[in-house]
């Protein structure tokens, strides 16, 4: 049974264009022009899908969504909203009301009926239906109701696309269980549809069935060797191609882990730019790429509407009165939520400074706007895959750490000997795999970085002096970027390597533990030291030794700046843990941020001003938790911090030391 949308606008040309588009996409459409016509024909029953104008000629279309998000039997229906973009504030007033997507006029057809899709797709996705739906690629419009007929006789939810490029957007916003493409349609092939769906991360496992016409005996052979499940010639019993798409169907995963955005799945741009002619412009040539642009004339403008409806690219313009292109994109980079979004800065200027302003205000990447609007297209396509790809990358590594997991679960509920059995076959697999991740790593990520140091290495000892004061100091900031980037290196293979470290408990002496740490760190002579008495606890000397040391040469490098730079040391028992505290009254931090100190990389302070990879912290936190204990922090800016950690006790008996304070 067809989905039902209903258009509502005034604008007969509006109308017309929007019936055609999704009457050819297989809806059952109704249109009316008035807000009152909207009400007459929701009330003679539900529909899925509305497009609704904002400006109507007897009310306000937010009012109408209003309306129907308030009505029990239509809260659910998916609402487009459909206006001009003459003001950002009916944009963010629409989706603040409860529409599910916003387009601007001029619009993208194609793009519209593909969010209606996208929108039907995940609801249903929730309601977890039992249906398969069946994607059919097919030019012949005969063929495309047979098969239609055939398949939702036998059970199926059937799409329909006409092209192959029609067929791969379908796909995108759909995720269809199998795809049953023509080897010969107008433009892009079957066998290439195919190659693309393999080509797609999000796309890659549909099973895929390539009908032809074609006797050719090689047919079938050139299907397989594109990549398809079955291959059916179009002559045969339509009994036949029902049994060889429920048998491609059986050999398919059972359902997609996750949910990744297809790079043919509908994109939405954000252009910031104070010319209105320049906007029209980008408008004008991104609609024609079937992107959903949104212009916003300034900063203010696109942070409030950033904070209602999600983009996949921004333009930003880098000249702008009030907030300047360079403030929005910091302010867009900070927030936790924007920050994955692809920037570009665009600028009319021509100069190196106005780049590397650009780029340091954390953009993306940097475009003049006299480049060709091809130059622009290429630069956006390429940010959005990039983004795609970390995307589905940190999918991946989420689904794994899940999936381990859930392991880990099932395996507790065993005998004991069994799951240590089932340990010790999967953890040697496991540090395998991971040792050959971590040689990979290294030796890919340190061979392009050999290549740079001895290359600038060269610049320097054979041409240092045909280089002006500005071009040594640029190869002097390669050379300390190569440098950093080894020490990243380094302190990442650590990081990775201390999950899978045993632990060997015993008691510890944690007085002699710090005197010892502080001995081989060495610190300035005008820091002084100070250790009250402290408990002994339980725990892998050489792991908790690596605590010690990071925490107490953080504390020497904190309270460097500071005259007369003071690190403390202190401990007590409560309840059942031993309690541990590094303090200094250095620099300190925001402690809005403090979450952030123990995540790998994560730097409150510039390395220009204390030099580090951010990583120091992120080591304590996994060796503590991985003894069972907790790690946490206070700070004041330019006050110093505290540094906490918990331990088990030491088992009864243990001695401690005395309650002298040491003073070094």
């Amino acid at each position: 049974m067809s989905d039902t949308v209903l258009i509502v606008d005034d604008s007969l040309t509006v109308r017309m264009d929007l019936v055609e588009a999704f009457e050819s996409a297989g809806f059952n459409v109704l249109s009316c022009a008035s807000i009152g016509e909207a009400r007459a024909t929701l009330a003679r029953g539900p529909v899925d899908v509305i497009v609704l104008d904002v400006l109507l000629p007897d009310g306000d279309g937010v009012d109408l969504l209003r309306e129907i998000r308030n009505s029990p039997s239509s809260a659910t229906t998916a609402v487009l909203m459909l206006s001009s973009e003459a003001d950002v504030k009916d944009r963010i007033r629409g989706l603040q009301t409860g529409a599910d997507e916003y387009v601007g006029k001029p619009y993208d057809a194609g793009y519209v009926v593909a969010k209606a899709r996208q929108f039907l797709r995940n609801g249903r996705g929730q309601a977890q239906t039992d249906r398969q739906t069946i994607l059919i690629v097919d030019d012949s419009v005969t063929f495309r109701e047979e098969m239609r007929h055939a398949f939702e006789g036998a059970g199926y939810t059937v799409a329909m696309a006409s092209s192959g490029e029609e067929g791969l957007a379908a796909a995108a916003v759909l995720r269809p269980n199998a795809i049953v493409v023509d080897g010969v349609l107008p433009g892009m092939d079957g066998a290439t549809v195919i190659r693309r769906v393999r080509m797609d991360a999000a796309l890659r496992r549909i099973p895929c069935v390539l009908l032809t016409g074609s006797e050719d005996l090689g047919a079938e052979l050139r299907a397989l060797d594109a990549g398809a499940d079955a291959f059916v010639r179009k002559g045969e019993d339509t009994d036949i191609i029902l049994a060889k798409l429920a048998a491609a169907l059986r050999g398919a995963a059972a359902a997609e882990a996750g949910f990744t955005p297809s790079l043919a799945s509908p994109k939405r741009i954000l252009a910031i730019d104070d010319s209105l002619t320049y906007l029209h412009e980008l408008g004008l040539m991104l609609r024609g790429d079937d992107y959903d642009v949104v212009l916003a004339r300034s900063g203010e403008e696109a942070l409030d509407l950033l904070t209602v409806q999600p983009v996949d690219c921004i333009l930003l313009d880098i000249q702008m009165p009030g907030l300047g292109g360079q403030e929005t994109c910091r302010r867009i980079k900070s927030s936790p939520s924007l920050r994955d979004i692809p920037l570009i800065m665009l600028t009319a200027m021509d100069s190196r400074a106005a780049m590397l302003e650009g780029l340091g205000s954390g953009a993306d990447d940097y475009i003049q706007k006299s480049s060709e609007f091809e130059v622009l297209k290429a630069r956006i396509r390429t940010q959005i895959r990039r983004q795609q790809s970390e995307s589905e990358n940190r999918r991946i590594r989420e689904d794994l750490l899940r999936r381990e997991l859930e392991a880990a679960k099932a395996h507790a509920a065993q005998e004991l000997a069994e799951t240590r059995a089932i340990m010790v076959q999967e953890l040697k697999k496991k540090n395998e795999e991971l040792e050959a991740f971590s040689y990979s790593v290294s030796h890919d990520l340190r061979s392009p970085l050999r290549a740079i140091g001895g290359y600038s290495l060269i610049l320097e000892e054979d041409y240092l002096d045909r280089l002006d004061d500005e071009g040594r100091r640029v190869l002097s900031e390669i050379r300390l970027n190569c440098s950093m980037m080894g020490s990243l290196i380094d302190d990442l293979l650590a990081f990775s390597r201390l999950g899978r470290q045993p632990i060997n408990t015993t008691t510890l002496d944690m007085a002699g533990l710090v005197n010892e740490v502080w001995a081989q760190i060495a610190p300035p002579d005008e820091v002084v030291f100070r250790m009250a008495a402290l408990p002994e606890a339980e725990g892998d000397r050489a792991l908790i030794r690596q605590v010690w040391t990071n925490l107490l040469s953080n504390a020497v490098k904190y309270s460097g700046g500071k005259g007369g730079p003071l690190v403390e040391v202190s401990g007590r028992l409560e309840g059942t843990e031993a309690i541990f505290e590094v303090r200094d009254n250095g620099a300190g931090f925001d402690m809005r941020y403090a979450k952030r100190l123990f995540g790998v990389f994560q730097r409150l302070h510039g390395s220009d001003e204390f030099p580090g990879t951010g990583v120091g912290l992120a080591i304590v936190k996994n060796i503590i938790v991985r003894h069972g204990g907790r790690v946490w922090a206070e700070g004041q800016i330019d006050h110093g911090a505290t540094f906490h950690f918990s331990l088990p006790q030491a088992a009864p008996g243990s001695s401690e030391r005395n309650d002298d304070t040491d003073e070094l």
